[in-house]
């Protein structure tokens, strides 16, 4: 346990810093040998290195339509039902973010517009590693079905068998993506930007990913005329902001639900009641014990931290410092923190409300801003899948009526062919 009010402004700085990443320049260039390999050799390099990475060897990188049929009787039923709420949830709560296209009239005969359309073609990047994750399906594919975007491509590694899981070709029929290639890692994000052969290059990647795929991600977004990405991301991460009142047993749970994503997974508990942070550490040695994945959830939990605050004001104060992707608030008022809190990709409101509900089920989506990234970036939405452009329209009026502050900006700023476009029209509707 720390206390924070006893902490210098670096010593602070310290405690909230993230676990650290991999070594960035041998992984940088691990990255960038990949990328390379799959621009010169295309699918031939994406074969290799499934066989390297993954290890099988496949014939064809394209799931077959076959294994698109009789899905749901495939399906353990509950497993199906979970699924299928799930997308209802999360395609309800996107639809309504859908935008209003605005047209105003700023000054007589000038007609200005803000439209909006889907990306074209979208790249929707699944992990694999120890589970399969219909959920990033549902959260990447909802958004760009109801975005309308006409290709959406789907990436994930195979297993073992050289097959994808059914949850996984389930979600994805239900989201209408009809294109998906067994290849992951970095090689899959190079083939989404690049093109290949079997796979045609895409306006903008999504999805979460190991180092490798992050990394690959940010150098792709940097070629030109190359793709967009979502966000950058590093390890998942929670905080918690709890006090005396507040459940540790309930409080421990939502730690461990965060750790037990990866060795790099990060909790943060923040309270302004020593005894409830004790009690919550007792408790999350109690049921780290219980957990499939302890081993993993272990490592996670050594890069824990329990801060000690003076008020819960203070706590707000940590919480925006550390910028957490997901929040937690389990205080006796919960809600009246909100207006408090200004940094944070999601935020769960009083002790009903598991992260757990906003990774699964509840309707929001669980691709999120990590690494302090929540400062300024946002949570992944709709709107992420449009792009939006204006339109102007102006009259022979409202070129008068504007045209002379035209003119004299363009003298101010020393361009005469713009002045002159201005110019040559007025005189063009005085002649006729």
């Amino acid at each position: 346990m720390q206390t924070w009010s006893s902490l210098n402004a670096e010593q602070r700085q310290q405690l909230l810093s993230r676990p650290a990443m991999a070594d960035s320049a041998a992984l940088s260039q691990g990255v960038s040998a990949i990328i390379q390999q799959v621009r010169e050799q295309g699918d031939a390099a994406l074969l290799s290195l499934t066989a390297r990475f993954d290890g099988i060897q496949l014939a064809d990188l394209t799931l077959p339509a076959s294994a698109m049929q009789d899905l749901a009787s495939q399906l353990k039923p509950k497993v199906k039902q979970a699924i299928d709420q799930a997308y209802q949830n999360i395609k309800a709560f996107h639809q309504a973010q859908y935008p209003q296209d605005v047209k105003v009239e700023t000054a007589p005969g000038v007609l200005c517009e803000l439209k909006h359309a889907p990306l074209a073609a979208v790249g929707l990047y699944i992990p694999g590693g120890t589970a399969p994750l219909p959920s990033t399906v549902l959260m990447l594919g909802v958004s760009a079905q109801v975005a309308g975007c006409q290709r959406k491509v789907l990436c994930t590694p195979p297993n073992k068998q050289g097959e994808i899981a059914i949850e996984i070709r389930y979600a994805a029929s239900l989201c209408g993506i009809d294109e998906i290639y067994l290849v992951g890692g970095a090689q899959a994000i190079a083939a989404l930007a690049l093109g290949t052969q079997s796979i045609q290059k895409v306006d903008k990647i999504f999805g979460p990913g190991n180092s490798y795929v992050t990394e690959a991600k940010q150098q792709v977004s940097r070629i030109p005329a190359g793709p967009a990405i979502d966000m950058p991301a590093g390890p998942s991460e929670v905080l918690v902001i709890a006090d005396a009142k507040a459940n540790p047993v309930f409080v421990a749970a939502d730690l461990l639900s965060q750790a037990e994503h990866g060795a790099d997974s990060q909790a943060v508990l923040v309270s302004d009641s020593a005894s409830l942070i004790d009690a919550v550490k007792n408790e999350v040695t109690r049921q780290l014990s219980t957990l499939s994945r302890q081993s993993i959830a272990s490592q996670a939990v050594q890069h824990s931290r329990y801060i000690l605050t003076e008020s819960l004001e203070q706590a707000f104060a940590v919480s925006n410092a550390y910028a957490p992707e997901h929040l937690i608030v389990q205080t006796d008022d919960a809600r009246s923190a909100l207006p408090h809190l200004t940094n944070a990709g999601s935020i769960f409101v009083g002790k009903w409300s598991p992260e757990s509900a906003g990774d699964y089920a509840s309707g929001t989506n669980h691709v999120l801003p990590t690494y302090g990234y929540a400062r300024n970036y946002s949570s992944l939405g709709l709107a992420d899948f449009m792009r939006r452009y204006t339109v102007q329209e102006l009259s022979y009026q409202g070129l008068q009526t504007i045209g002379a502050a035209i003119m004299d900006l363009a003298d101010a700023e020393g361009l005469d062919a713009h002045r002159q476009a201005v110019a040559l029209r007025l005189q063009q509707g005085e002649q006729a």
